[in-house]
C-alpha cells in the first residue's frame, strides 16, 4: 500500500512538472517567463536576460541588420534583411537565388555595414520589441530608435541598403517598410544605384 501511495505521487508530480514545462514552453513569452524555447531544441534554456535594455550602447555594427550591445549580446534589427559581407552559407544561398556572384553581394554587404555602422556605432539606442524577442540564434529581435528618435531599421530600408524580412508574428512595421522599399528602388538609392 505504502509503495502504491508513493508510485502514485511520483506519478502526479512528474505530471505536474510536465505541464509546467509545456506551459513555458508554448506560453513563456506571453506569461513573462525568462525561457524561451530554441527552434530544434526540446527543452528549455534560461535566456538569462533580465536586462530592461533601457538605453543601451551599440558597440559594434556587425554587418547591416545586427548589431552587438555593450552588454555582449546581439541584437537583430526587426523588418529588414541586408546583403551578406563574409562567406557563409546565406551568401551562397543568396547568389543561387539572385544569380549575382558572391563577391558582388558581399561588397553590397559592405554597402550596406558601412550605414548602418555610421548611423548607430558608439550611439546609445531605445529598442521597440515586436511578438517575438529572441530568434533561433539567441539574438535579441528589435526595431531600434537612434538618440535623435529616428527609427534605424527604416532608415536603412529608407535609404536603399535593406531587402524586406518579414517573419509572423513580428510585422509591425511590415507595411511602412514595404513602402519605403518600393520607394527607395524607385528612386535608384543606396544598394539599387
Amino acid at each position: 500500500m505504502r509503495k502504491t501511495k508513493s508510485r502514485q505521487k511520483k506519478i502526479i508530480l512528474s505530471f505536474l512538472l510536465g505541464l509546467l514545462a509545456l506551459t513555458g514552453y508554448f506560453f513563456g513569452d506571453n506569461l513573462g517567463l525568462p525561457f524561451k524555447h530554441k527552434e530544434g531544441f526540446r527543452g528549455y534554456v534560461s535566456s538569462g536576460d533580465n536586462d530592461d535594455y533601457g538605453n543601451p550602447l551599440v558597440t559594434r555594427v556587425v554587418d547591416g541588420d545586427t548589431l552587438k550591445l555593450e552588454n555582449g549580446k546581439f541584437l537583430r534589427l526587426l523588418g529588414i534583411d541586408t546583403p551578406e559581407m563574409h562567406e557563409s552559407a546565406k551568401l551562397f544561398r543568396d547568389a543561387r537565388r539572385t544569380g549575382q556572384k558572391a563577391e558582388e553581394i558581399k561588397k553590397l554587404g559592405r554597402q550596406s555595414y558601412e550605414f548602418t555602422k555610421q548611423l548607430a556605432q558608439g550611439k546609445r539606442v531605445r529598442l521597440e520589441f515586436d511578438k517575438e524577442r529572441y530568434d533561433k540564434y539567441g539574438r535579441i529581435l528589435a526595431y531600434v530608435y537612434l538618440p535623435d528618435g529616428r527609427l534605424l531599421n527604416a532608415l536603412i530600408v529608407e535609404e536603399g541598403y535593406a531587402s524586406l524580412m518579414n517573419y509572423p508574428p513580428n510585422v509591425k512595421y511590415a507595411d511602412l517598410f514595404s513602402r519605403l522599399y518600393r520607394q527607395a528602388r524607385e528612386n535608384k538609392r543606396g544598394l539599387w544605384r
